[in-house]
């Protein structure tokens, strides 16, 4: 296994890294708190963050569906880094569901509504004003102003898929 604290890894190595520990953490061989620790290490950097994201958001493990404490506090004292993936991923995932919804396939569609939500309570969980602020800029960016306009445009959603986004942002700061 790669040591995340001596070398970034690459995105293809963090996805792998991610599975072992989510399922060393489901069997019970893995406690929260080393959990917590090893996550801090690999979102420290992008791809390792990304590879981090990309297994847990949509894989079939329950960690984003019952975050342990150890693991939230390890995702938010790494910023805005995990805020603007967490944002990012919520913009794909509610735009793909559309998409996959229009295409007909169902299960497609429930796995990136599954994406969805969990980006939804994460963001709930990360830093209030550094989420407030990134998720402003999105919805900026959902009426063709602002930062975020290349990222939308760069995956040619239509007006209907940031319609979505936007409606997706204002529900996180719902109750």
């Amino acid at each position: 296994m790669t040591d995340a604290t001596t070398l970034q890894p690459t995105f293809q190595q963090a996805m792998e890294i991610t599975a072992q520990w989510l399922a060393l953490w489901e069997n019970g061989e893995l406690s929260d708190e080393v959990l917590g620790d090893r996550v801090a290490e690999l979102v420290a950097s992008r791809d390792g963050a990304r590879g981090f994201f990309v297994v847990s958001l949509a894989g079939d493990s329950p960690l984003m569906d019952r975050l342990p404490d150890a693991v939230v506090l390890a995702l938010r004292q790494e910023g805005l880094g995990v805020v603007d993936l967490s944002a990012r991923n919520l913009a794909m995932s509610t735009a793909m569901a559309m998409h996959h919804q229009r295409s007909g396939d169902a299960g497609q569609q429930a796995g990136s509504e599954r994406v969805q939500l969990r980006c939804t309570e994460l963001l709930r969980l990360l830093e209030p004003g550094a989420v407030k602020d990134r998720l402003e800029t999105l919805l900026e960016a959902t009426v063709g102003r602002g930062e975020d306009v290349a990222f939308l445009d760069r995956w040619g959603y239509d007006a209907e898929q940031k319609a979505a986004i936007a409606e997706a942002v204002l529900a996180v700061a719902e109750p």
